[in-house]
């Protein structure tokens, strides 16, 4: 799935979120538009056969003191950004390219939901008998419609939840690690000043055609000590690299001293076959004051190297000098 797509006249909506959490447009309406509605869960992972279909059940509560009609939207998504942001194609007669989860679901009719109550949307995902193996991925968004507005639709209200499904069969599932750096201030390096906000910046690309949630650990050692270990996105419900895009996490590295060698390795494990990719990288922390005390130090040395060379060279001068005289003076005698 490429990511610079031009759809002619679809609207392309970035959701903000973090590991693939949806909330709420920032845009408000009228009566505090975020606040409306609030959905959960967020995503769901499902797999499904080839010919098979599924429900997936999604709670939608209304926050308001009133009575609403939410009307819920199929919408196909994908990749915004490396930091794991979808970006939602709210054009209702567009479609992804590929991996279209979209095109497996029953459309919904509205939904009315008593004030400060939930209701519980089932949606229904039917996988065609002869689907290709692989990851589909798509949401349902929930829309308010004005009270008096004839059935008008607020957009800036919406919530969306997402669903990744999976179809068993033989699909291929490559992540590269393309970048594992050691980072201070978003720039890479392997010496740094200070210990201070280092990060191990990673960034995997999927070359495969399933949604992939690497999870792994990562240690840093000086010498033959450990002196900090932590898990990467060992959790759950893991944050997921979608087919034909990449994602880029920082982890932060901690316990590290004001000075020396360190040695930061890590192994990442994903895919059904456990396929593991393993780094390792050096950094130095070298403090500015002992830094600019080492160069002073230098050039003293190589002053008093100078100094000493030109001491020598001179000394050795005279000595040839007098030699010279005395041997002129001698054969004048004769």
């Amino acid at each position: 799935m490429k990511f610079r797509i031009a759809i002619a006249s679809a609207v392309v909506a970035i959701v903000g979120v973090a590991a693939f959490i949806v909330s709420p447009s920032t845009a408000s309406a009228a009566n505090n538009a975020t606040n409306t509605l609030k959905v959960s869960p967020v995503r769901s992972d499902i797999e499904i056969k080839p010919g098979a279909s599924k429900e997936v059940s999604i709670t939608v509560t209304n926050l308001t003191k009133d009575a609403i009609t939410v009307r819920p939207f199929e919408n196909d998504f994908i990749s915004g950004d490396e930091s794991g942001t979808p970006a939602l194609i709210l054009d209702q007669d567009k479609y992804a390219p590929t991996h279209s989860l979209k095109r497996f679901m029953k459309p919904l009719a509205d939904v009315e939901i008593p004030a400060e109550k939930s209701k519980t949307v089932n949606v229904t995902i039917s996988v065609p008998s002869n689907a290709q193996a692989g990851g589909y991925f798509g949401a349902v968004r929930f829309a308010p419609t004005t009270p008096d507005g004839g059935g008008q639709v607020n957009l800036n209200a919406s919530v969306a939840s997402l669903i990744l499904l999976k179809v068993p069969g033989d699909v291929v599932e490559k992540l590269n690690l393309t970048n594992f750096d050691i980072q201070q201030g978003g720039k890479s390096n392997s010496y740094f000043g200070s210990s201070n906000d280092l990060n191990a910046s990673v960034r995997f690309e999927n070359k495969g055609g399933m949604q992939v949630g690497p999870f792994g650990k990562i240690s840093v050692k000086q010498g033959n000590k450990v002196v900090y270990e932590t898990d990467f996105n060992n959790k759950d419900q893991r944050d997921m690299v979608l087919p034909d895009s990449a994602r880029r996490w920082d982890v932060p590295l901690k316990n590290i001293g004001s000075f020396g060698n360190y040695t930061v390795s890590a192994t990442f494990t994903y895919g059904e076959k456990n396929q593991t990719v393993e780094v390792t990288r050096s950094f130095w922390v070298i403090p500015q004051a002992l830094i600019i005390a080492a160069v002073v130090v230098t050039i003293l040395l190589i002053a008093l190297i100078a100094g000493g060379i030109w001491l020598v060279v001179r000394n050795r001068k005279k000595r040839v000098l007098r030699s010279h005289n005395r041997r002129s003076g001698g054969l004048k005698k004769l």
